[in-house]
Protein backbone atom coordinates (compact mmCIF):
# COMPACT_ATOMS: atom_id res chain seq x y z
CA UNK A 1 0.00 0.00 0.00
CA UNK A 2 1.40 3.58 -0.87
CA UNK A 3 2.72 5.85 1.99
CA UNK A 4 -0.52 8.19 3.00
CA UNK A 5 0.64 11.88 3.37
CA UNK A 6 -1.35 14.45 5.51
CA UNK A 7 -1.33 18.13 6.34
CA UNK A 8 -0.07 18.28 9.57
CA UNK A 9 2.18 15.35 11.09
CA UNK A 10 1.14 12.40 11.71
CA UNK A 11 0.58 10.87 15.42
CA UNK A 12 -1.30 7.87 17.29
CA UNK A 13 -2.10 7.96 20.72
CA UNK A 14 -1.80 4.95 22.43
CA UNK A 15 -3.69 5.86 25.80
CA UNK A 16 -6.66 7.71 26.05
CA UNK A 17 -7.29 8.49 29.71
CA UNK A 18 -7.41 12.03 31.28
CA UNK A 19 -3.60 12.48 29.72
CA UNK A 20 -4.49 11.30 26.47
CA UNK A 21 -7.49 13.63 26.10
CA UNK A 22 -5.76 16.20 27.27
CA UNK A 23 -2.79 15.68 24.50
CA UNK A 24 -5.70 14.72 21.90
CA UNK A 25 -6.96 18.35 22.64
CA UNK A 26 -4.05 20.64 22.67
CA UNK A 27 -2.63 18.62 19.17
CA UNK A 28 -6.19 19.30 17.67
CA UNK A 29 -5.51 22.49 18.17
CA UNK A 30 -2.10 22.56 16.26
CA UNK A 31 -2.06 22.61 12.48
CA UNK A 32 1.50 21.07 12.50
CA UNK A 33 0.09 18.02 14.01
CA UNK A 34 -2.83 15.26 12.41
CA UNK A 35 -3.98 12.75 15.18
CA UNK A 36 -4.87 9.97 12.98
CA UNK A 37 -5.72 7.32 15.73
CA UNK A 38 -6.30 7.12 19.68
CA UNK A 39 -6.62 3.41 21.29
CA UNK A 40 -7.46 2.41 24.52
CA UNK A 41 -9.17 -0.53 26.32
CA UNK A 42 -11.47 1.31 27.48
CA UNK A 43 -13.89 2.50 24.91
CA UNK A 44 -15.43 5.19 27.25
CA UNK A 45 -12.49 6.58 27.74
CA UNK A 46 -12.39 10.88 27.33
CA UNK A 47 -10.16 10.72 24.72
CA UNK A 48 -11.91 8.10 23.16
CA UNK A 49 -15.34 10.25 23.31
CA UNK A 50 -13.20 12.85 21.82
CA UNK A 51 -11.82 11.37 19.31
CA UNK A 52 -14.75 10.08 17.92
CA UNK A 53 -16.63 13.64 18.70
CA UNK A 54 -13.92 14.72 15.57
CA UNK A 55 -14.09 11.95 13.26
CA UNK A 56 -10.66 10.48 14.22
CA UNK A 57 -9.83 6.55 14.51
CA UNK A 58 -10.54 4.76 17.22
CA UNK A 59 -9.03 1.31 18.39
CA UNK A 60 -9.63 -0.84 21.65
CA UNK A 61 -6.81 -2.43 20.33
CA UNK A 62 -3.01 -0.83 20.58
CA UNK A 63 -1.69 -3.32 18.32
CA UNK A 64 -4.47 -2.08 15.48
CA UNK A 65 -4.18 1.38 16.26
CA UNK A 66 -0.02 0.60 15.09
CA UNK A 67 -1.14 -0.76 12.51
CA UNK A 68 -3.40 2.29 10.79
CA UNK A 69 0.09 4.67 11.94
CA UNK A 70 2.01 2.22 9.75
CA UNK A 71 0.48 3.86 6.54
CA UNK A 72 1.49 7.20 7.04
CA UNK A 73 5.15 8.69 6.56
CA UNK A 74 6.95 9.02 10.35
CA UNK A 75 4.06 8.40 12.23
CA UNK A 76 5.21 9.15 16.04
CA UNK A 77 3.64 7.21 18.38
CA UNK A 78 2.71 9.02 22.01
CA UNK A 79 2.42 6.25 24.61
CA UNK A 80 0.51 7.27 27.45
CA UNK A 81 -0.74 3.72 28.72
CA UNK A 82 1.17 1.65 31.33
CA UNK A 83 2.05 -0.88 28.49
CA UNK A 84 5.63 -1.49 28.05
CA UNK A 85 5.19 -3.79 25.34
CA UNK A 86 3.65 -0.88 22.70
CA UNK A 87 7.20 -0.61 22.06
CA UNK A 88 8.11 -3.87 21.13
CA UNK A 89 5.14 -3.94 19.15
CA UNK A 90 5.82 -0.62 17.65
CA UNK A 91 9.34 -1.84 16.71
CA UNK A 92 7.45 -5.15 15.28
CA UNK A 93 5.33 -2.55 13.11
CA UNK A 94 7.75 0.07 11.98
CA UNK A 95 11.39 -1.52 12.76
CA UNK A 96 12.47 1.59 14.01
CA UNK A 97 11.97 3.68 17.33
CA UNK A 98 8.99 5.63 16.92
CA UNK A 99 7.42 5.58 20.42
CA UNK A 100 7.52 8.15 23.04
CA UNK A 101 7.16 6.57 26.35
CA UNK A 102 7.97 6.31 30.27
CA UNK A 103 10.01 9.24 31.02
CA UNK A 104 10.23 10.89 27.75
CA UNK A 105 6.38 11.28 27.56
CA UNK A 106 6.19 12.19 31.73
CA UNK A 107 8.71 15.44 30.43
CA UNK A 108 7.07 16.31 27.21
CA UNK A 109 3.92 16.20 29.17
CA UNK A 110 5.27 18.45 32.09
CA UNK A 111 6.40 20.78 29.27
CA UNK A 112 3.06 20.54 26.96
CA UNK A 113 1.33 21.26 30.63
CA UNK A 114 3.61 24.61 31.54
CA UNK A 115 3.29 25.57 27.51
CA UNK A 116 -0.66 25.13 27.91
CA UNK A 117 -0.28 26.74 31.18
CA UNK A 118 1.62 29.95 29.68
CA UNK A 119 -1.12 30.50 26.74
CA UNK A 120 -3.44 30.60 28.51
CA UNK A 121 -2.47 33.45 30.90
CA UNK A 122 -0.96 35.41 27.60
CA UNK A 123 -4.29 34.53 25.94
CA UNK A 124 -6.29 35.78 29.39
CA UNK A 125 -3.56 39.06 29.57
CA UNK A 126 -4.37 39.54 25.83
CA UNK A 127 -8.26 39.24 26.00
CA UNK A 128 -8.30 41.90 29.41
CA UNK A 129 -6.37 44.13 27.50
CA UNK A 130 -8.28 43.78 24.37
CA UNK A 131 -11.21 44.63 26.47
CA UNK A 132 -9.94 47.59 28.10
CA UNK A 133 -8.76 48.83 24.45
CA UNK A 134 -12.31 48.23 23.21
CA UNK A 135 -13.84 49.56 26.31
CA UNK A 136 -11.82 52.59 27.22
CA UNK A 137 -13.69 55.91 26.95
CA UNK A 138 -10.53 57.59 25.14
CA UNK A 139 -8.99 56.85 21.62
CA UNK A 140 -5.87 54.81 21.34
CA UNK A 141 -3.94 55.07 18.37
CA UNK A 142 -1.30 53.12 17.13
CA UNK A 143 1.21 54.01 13.85
CA UNK A 144 4.70 52.87 13.21
CA UNK A 145 7.48 55.14 11.67
CA UNK A 146 5.60 55.73 8.71
CA UNK A 147 3.16 57.48 10.25
CA UNK A 148 0.45 54.76 9.47
CA UNK A 149 -2.00 53.47 11.36
CA UNK A 150 -2.07 50.07 13.09
CA UNK A 151 -4.45 50.07 16.15
CA UNK A 152 -7.48 52.19 16.00
CA UNK A 153 -9.92 51.36 18.74
CA UNK A 154 -13.49 51.74 19.04
CA UNK A 155 -13.39 55.02 20.93
CA UNK A 156 -11.04 55.95 18.54
CA UNK A 157 -13.82 55.05 15.77
CA UNK A 158 -16.21 57.45 17.53
CA UNK A 159 -14.36 60.37 18.06
CA UNK A 160 -12.98 60.86 14.28
CA UNK A 161 -15.87 59.27 12.34
CA UNK A 162 -13.83 56.35 10.64
CA UNK A 163 -14.00 53.02 10.92
CA UNK A 164 -11.40 50.70 11.66
CA UNK A 165 -11.26 49.19 8.36
CA UNK A 166 -11.19 52.73 7.02
CA UNK A 167 -8.69 53.92 9.55
CA UNK A 168 -6.36 51.00 9.49
CA UNK A 169 -3.33 51.38 6.92
CA UNK A 170 -4.13 54.98 6.30
CA UNK A 171 -1.79 58.02 7.39
CA UNK A 172 -2.33 59.17 10.56
CA UNK A 173 -2.19 63.01 8.57
CA UNK A 174 -5.30 62.41 7.71
CA UNK A 175 -6.43 63.52 11.12
CA UNK A 176 -4.72 66.93 11.08
CA UNK A 177 -5.78 70.35 9.24
CA UNK A 178 -3.05 71.93 7.82
CA UNK A 179 -0.56 73.03 8.12
CA UNK A 180 0.31 70.41 10.16
CA UNK A 181 -1.02 67.22 7.48
CA UNK A 182 1.70 68.71 5.70
CA UNK A 183 4.04 68.45 8.02
CA UNK A 184 3.25 65.35 9.49
CA UNK A 185 5.94 63.20 7.69
CA UNK A 186 8.84 65.35 7.89
CA UNK A 187 7.75 65.81 12.08
CA UNK A 188 8.35 61.81 12.35
CA UNK A 189 11.61 61.83 9.86
CA UNK A 190 12.70 64.78 11.74
CA UNK A 191 12.27 62.62 15.41
CA UNK A 192 14.17 59.61 13.92
CA UNK A 193 16.92 61.36 12.48
CA UNK A 194 17.71 63.65 15.88
CA UNK A 195 15.85 62.10 18.95
CA UNK A 196 14.34 65.28 19.79
CA UNK A 197 10.77 64.88 20.82
CA UNK A 198 8.40 67.57 20.09
CA UNK A 199 5.20 66.25 21.74
CA UNK A 200 6.58 62.78 22.93
CA UNK A 201 6.08 62.42 26.51
CA UNK A 202 3.50 65.33 26.83
CA UNK A 203 0.67 64.57 28.34
CA UNK A 204 -2.69 66.55 27.93
CA UNK A 205 -1.37 68.20 25.41
CA UNK A 206 -4.33 70.49 23.53
CA UNK A 207 -4.46 70.17 20.08
CA UNK A 208 -6.91 70.58 16.74
CA UNK A 209 -8.27 67.30 14.79
CA UNK A 210 -10.12 66.70 12.05
CA UNK A 211 -13.04 64.16 11.64
CA UNK A 212 -14.26 62.33 8.80
CA UNK A 213 -16.31 64.75 7.80
CA UNK A 214 -14.32 67.52 7.67
CA UNK A 215 -15.44 68.92 11.25
CA UNK A 216 -12.26 70.69 13.45
CA UNK A 217 -12.41 69.86 17.12
CA UNK A 218 -10.56 70.61 19.90
CA UNK A 219 -8.29 67.21 21.22
CA UNK A 220 -6.15 66.26 24.23
CA UNK A 221 -3.13 64.54 23.24
CA UNK A 222 -0.97 62.16 24.92
CA UNK A 223 2.17 60.71 22.73
CA UNK A 224 4.60 57.90 23.74
CA UNK A 225 6.67 55.66 21.65
CA UNK A 226 7.63 51.79 22.56
CA UNK A 227 9.86 48.70 20.87
CA UNK A 228 8.28 46.16 19.64
CA UNK A 229 9.91 43.12 18.08
CA UNK A 230 12.68 45.15 16.96
CA UNK A 231 10.14 47.84 15.69
CA UNK A 232 9.24 51.25 16.50
CA UNK A 233 5.46 52.49 17.04
CA UNK A 234 4.37 55.53 18.24
CA UNK A 235 1.20 55.56 20.61
CA UNK A 236 -1.72 58.12 21.17
CA UNK A 237 -4.60 58.74 23.78
CA UNK A 238 -6.74 60.83 22.29
CA UNK A 239 -9.62 62.50 24.16
CA UNK A 240 -12.59 64.95 22.49
CA UNK A 241 -12.88 68.10 24.71
CA UNK A 242 -15.28 70.15 22.55
CA UNK A 243 -17.76 69.71 25.66
CA UNK A 244 -15.00 71.27 27.90
CA UNK A 245 -14.10 74.04 26.28
CA UNK A 246 -17.41 74.88 25.57
CA UNK A 247 -18.19 74.77 29.01
CA UNK A 248 -14.83 76.72 29.96
CA UNK A 249 -15.43 79.45 27.71
CA UNK A 250 -19.12 79.87 28.96
CA UNK A 251 -17.69 79.80 32.13
CA UNK A 252 -15.13 82.64 30.93
CA UNK A 253 -17.84 84.37 28.93
CA UNK A 254 -20.21 84.25 32.50
CA UNK A 255 -17.38 86.10 34.31
CA UNK A 256 -17.67 88.79 31.72
CA UNK A 257 -20.98 89.35 30.96
CA UNK A 258 -24.17 90.44 32.32
CA UNK A 259 -25.97 86.85 32.37
CA UNK A 260 -29.45 88.38 31.68
CA UNK A 261 -28.83 90.70 28.72
CA UNK A 262 -25.48 89.18 28.11
CA UNK A 263 -23.94 92.71 27.88
CA UNK A 264 -20.47 93.39 29.77
CA UNK A 265 -20.36 93.65 33.07
CA UNK A 266 -18.49 96.03 35.86
CA UNK A 267 -15.29 93.97 35.12
CA UNK A 268 -15.36 93.88 31.69
CA UNK A 269 -16.44 97.69 31.80
CA UNK A 270 -13.04 98.82 33.49
CA UNK A 271 -11.30 96.70 31.22
CA UNK A 272 -12.64 98.41 28.10
CA UNK A 273 -12.34 101.55 29.69
CA UNK A 274 -8.55 101.17 30.65
CA UNK A 275 -8.14 100.47 26.94
CA UNK A 276 -9.96 102.93 25.89
CA UNK A 277 -8.02 105.71 28.02
CA UNK A 278 -4.25 104.70 26.82
CA UNK A 279 -5.57 104.68 23.26
CA UNK A 280 -6.91 108.36 23.38
CA UNK A 281 -4.32 109.63 25.59
CA UNK A 282 -1.58 107.73 22.76
CA UNK A 283 -4.09 109.42 19.83
CA UNK A 284 -4.64 112.61 21.84
CA UNK A 285 -8.18 111.61 21.33
CA UNK A 286 -11.47 112.50 23.57
CA UNK A 287 -13.56 109.71 25.38
CA UNK A 288 -16.71 109.95 26.70
CA UNK A 289 -18.54 107.70 29.36
CA UNK A 290 -22.21 107.89 29.86
CA UNK A 291 -23.75 106.37 33.00
CA UNK A 292 -27.10 105.44 32.28
CA UNK A 293 -29.98 105.09 35.14
CA UNK A 294 -33.57 104.22 34.34
CA UNK A 295 -36.43 106.59 35.38
CA UNK A 296 -39.51 104.49 36.28
CA UNK A 297 -37.87 101.38 36.47
CA UNK A 298 -38.92 100.31 40.03
CA UNK A 299 -42.52 100.80 39.54
CA UNK A 300 -42.31 98.65 36.41
CA UNK A 301 -41.05 95.97 38.49
CA UNK A 302 -43.19 96.71 41.45
CA UNK A 303 -46.76 96.50 39.47
CA UNK A 304 -46.16 94.05 36.19
CA UNK A 305 -43.26 91.53 38.35
CA UNK A 306 -39.43 90.59 38.21
CA UNK A 307 -40.06 88.71 34.65
CA UNK A 308 -41.30 92.07 33.50
CA UNK A 309 -38.67 93.72 34.46
CA UNK A 310 -36.23 91.41 33.11
CA UNK A 311 -37.67 91.71 30.30
CA UNK A 312 -37.56 95.39 29.98
CA UNK A 313 -33.73 95.23 30.68
CA UNK A 314 -33.51 93.34 27.47
CA UNK A 315 -35.35 95.69 25.38
CA UNK A 316 -33.43 98.45 27.03
CA UNK A 317 -29.80 96.99 25.82
CA UNK A 318 -31.31 96.27 22.50
CA UNK A 319 -31.76 99.63 22.23
CA UNK A 320 -28.62 100.89 23.83
CA UNK A 321 -26.51 98.38 21.05
CA UNK A 322 -28.32 100.09 18.10
CA UNK A 323 -27.58 103.99 19.39
CA UNK A 324 -23.85 103.31 19.49
CA UNK A 325 -21.01 102.54 16.83
CA UNK A 326 -19.19 99.03 16.64
CA UNK A 327 -16.15 100.35 18.45
CA UNK A 328 -18.13 101.68 21.26
CA UNK A 329 -19.25 99.92 24.54
CA UNK A 330 -22.48 99.49 26.47
CA UNK A 331 -22.57 97.81 29.86
CA UNK A 332 -24.79 96.62 32.58
CA UNK A 333 -22.79 97.34 35.64
CA UNK A 334 -25.97 97.40 38.04
CA UNK A 335 -29.74 96.59 38.18
CA UNK A 336 -31.06 99.45 35.89
CA UNK A 337 -27.67 101.06 35.44
CA UNK A 338 -26.16 101.00 32.12
CA UNK A 339 -22.46 102.85 31.50
CA UNK A 340 -21.23 103.65 27.63
CA UNK A 341 -17.72 104.21 26.81
CA UNK A 342 -17.49 106.53 23.62
CA UNK A 343 -14.09 106.02 21.99
CA UNK A 344 -12.81 109.07 19.65
CA UNK A 345 -15.60 111.44 20.74
CA UNK A 346 -13.57 114.33 19.38
CA UNK A 347 -16.07 116.68 20.92
CA UNK A 348 -18.50 117.55 23.81
CA UNK A 349 -21.62 117.54 21.00
CA UNK A 350 -20.93 114.58 19.66
CA UNK A 351 -21.99 112.75 22.94
CA UNK A 352 -24.69 114.96 23.63
CA UNK A 353 -25.84 113.57 20.33
CA UNK A 354 -25.42 110.08 21.43
CA UNK A 355 -27.11 110.79 24.57
CA UNK A 356 -30.39 112.08 22.53
CA UNK A 357 -30.49 109.24 20.94
CA UNK A 358 -30.70 107.69 23.69
CA UNK A 359 -33.75 109.06 25.60
CA UNK A 360 -35.32 108.71 22.39
CA UNK A 361 -34.84 105.23 21.94
CA UNK A 362 -36.09 105.03 25.27
CA UNK A 363 -39.24 106.93 24.85
CA UNK A 364 -40.77 104.74 22.78
CA UNK A 365 -42.94 102.04 24.42
CA UNK A 366 -41.95 98.77 25.81
CA UNK A 367 -44.45 95.32 24.99
CA UNK A 368 -44.22 93.38 28.32
CA UNK A 369 -45.76 90.36 28.30
CA UNK A 370 -48.51 92.57 26.16
CA UNK A 371 -48.88 95.39 28.79
CA UNK A 372 -47.21 98.82 26.99
CA UNK A 373 -44.61 100.41 29.14
CA UNK A 374 -42.80 103.52 29.38
CA UNK A 375 -39.37 104.48 31.08
CA UNK A 376 -37.14 107.30 30.76
CA UNK A 377 -33.57 107.44 31.29
CA UNK A 378 -31.07 110.04 33.16
CA UNK A 379 -27.55 110.23 31.76
CA UNK A 380 -24.66 111.76 33.19
CA UNK A 381 -21.25 112.75 30.92
CA UNK A 382 -17.80 112.53 31.98
CA UNK A 383 -14.87 113.50 29.40
CA UNK A 384 -11.29 112.36 29.54
CA UNK A 385 -8.96 113.98 29.25
CA UNK A 386 -11.27 117.54 30.27
CA UNK A 387 -12.57 115.63 33.68
CA UNK A 388 -9.79 113.25 34.52
CA UNK A 389 -7.30 111.21 33.50
CA UNK A 390 -8.13 107.68 36.08
CA UNK A 391 -10.94 105.66 34.85
CA UNK A 392 -12.19 104.85 38.07
CA UNK A 393 -12.60 108.59 38.60
CA UNK A 394 -13.82 109.03 35.45
CA UNK A 395 -16.97 106.31 36.22
CA UNK A 396 -16.99 108.24 39.40
CA UNK A 397 -17.87 111.57 37.62
CA UNK A 398 -20.54 110.52 35.33
CA UNK A 399 -22.08 108.81 38.07
CA UNK A 400 -22.46 112.54 40.06
CA UNK A 401 -23.92 114.12 36.76
CA UNK A 402 -26.09 111.56 36.65
CA UNK A 403 -27.64 112.43 39.88
CA UNK A 404 -26.96 115.92 38.81
CA UNK A 405 -29.91 114.86 35.73
CA UNK A 406 -32.06 113.09 38.21
CA UNK A 407 -32.43 115.93 40.45
CA UNK A 408 -33.08 118.53 36.98
CA UNK A 409 -36.14 116.61 36.22
CA UNK A 410 -35.28 113.24 34.71
CA UNK A 411 -35.28 111.73 31.23
CA UNK A 412 -32.33 114.26 30.39
CA UNK A 413 -28.40 114.10 30.56
CA UNK A 414 -25.77 116.47 32.59
CA UNK A 415 -22.02 116.69 32.74
CA UNK A 416 -19.55 117.25 34.93
CA UNK A 417 -18.79 120.46 34.87
CA UNK A 418 -22.34 121.22 35.71
CA UNK A 419 -21.51 119.50 38.98
CA UNK A 420 -18.04 120.79 39.91
CA UNK A 421 -19.43 124.09 40.18
CA UNK A 422 -22.07 123.30 42.74
CA UNK A 423 -19.23 121.47 44.70
CA UNK A 424 -17.08 124.75 44.46
CA UNK A 425 -20.28 126.68 46.52
CA UNK A 426 -20.31 124.00 49.29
Amino acid sequence: MATQRTQGYPVVIIGAGRGGAALLEMFMEDNLVKVVAIADSDSAAPGIKLARQNGIATYTDAAEALQACKHYHNCIVYNLSHDDSIADEAAKVFGDKRVASGLEVKLFWQMVTNLKQIKGDLEKSQHQLQSIIRNVMDGIITINEAGEIEGFNPAAEEIFGYSQQEALGANLKMLMPEPHQSAHDSYIQRYLQSGQPRILGVRGREVIAVRKNGEQFPMELSASEMMLGGHRYFIGIVRDITERKRAEQKIAHLAHYDYLTDLPNRALLLDVLNHSIALARRNKHKAAILFLDLDGFKKINDTLGHDAGDLLLKGVSNRLKGTIRDSDTVARVGGDEFILVLDNIESDENAILVARKIIAALAQPFDLMGQQSHVGGSIGISMFPDNAADPAQLVKQADAAMYLAKQSGKNTYRFYRDVAPQKDDQ
